[in-house]
């Protein structure tokens, strides 16, 4: 597996992993609504001018892991880290993070993730990453916000 950045003719391909690694997230909340499955190419589109997209590839060069970030005044946001669902657990998304960590060396990274997200606060917990805010977006739906600084 190797991670590079990812180009423009890839978000497509990373948005279709992107709807295929968030069905977990929307079977915790038993709803499909949640904003990763509703975000379209244009809204990636826009991610991309913005900030980095990284792509995890197999052998094949298939995309199978992706992360976002952005910097804003000494903050890097990093979002959407996924892989695709076959691949969970061997270490991909902790790469990935790692990877995009490098990209803004010294920073404050900042990232949010649902309550229910167990796994996902477990891995940002192992990477360093201390909780420090929570907010409810909705009834059902709260979200953890972790930094690693």
């Amino acid at each position: 597996m190797i991670i590079v950045k990812a180009e423009k003719e890839d978000l497509q391909k990373i948005l279709d992993l992107q709807y295929l690694a968030y069905q977990s997230e929307a079977m915790l909340f038993d709803n499909q609504d949640i904003p990763p499955l509703k975000q379209t190419l244009t809204d990636v589109e826009d991610e991309y001018q913005i900030g980095l997209i990284l792509k995890a590839l197999d052998e094949n060069n298939v995309i199978i892991g992706s992360v976002r970030a952005f910097c804003n005044n000494g903050t890097v946001y990093i979002g959407k880290l996924m892989v695709h669902p076959s691949k969970q657990g061997q270490g991909i998304g902790t790469q990935l993070l790692l990877e995009m960590e490098k990209q803004y060396p010294k920073q404050r990274y900042e990232l949010f993730t649902s309550t229910r997200s167990e796994k996902n606060i477990a891995l940002y917990k192992k990477l360093g990453y201390k909780i420090f805010d929570n907010k409810q977006v909705t009834e059902e739906l709260r979200f953890v916000y972790m930094e690693k600084v």
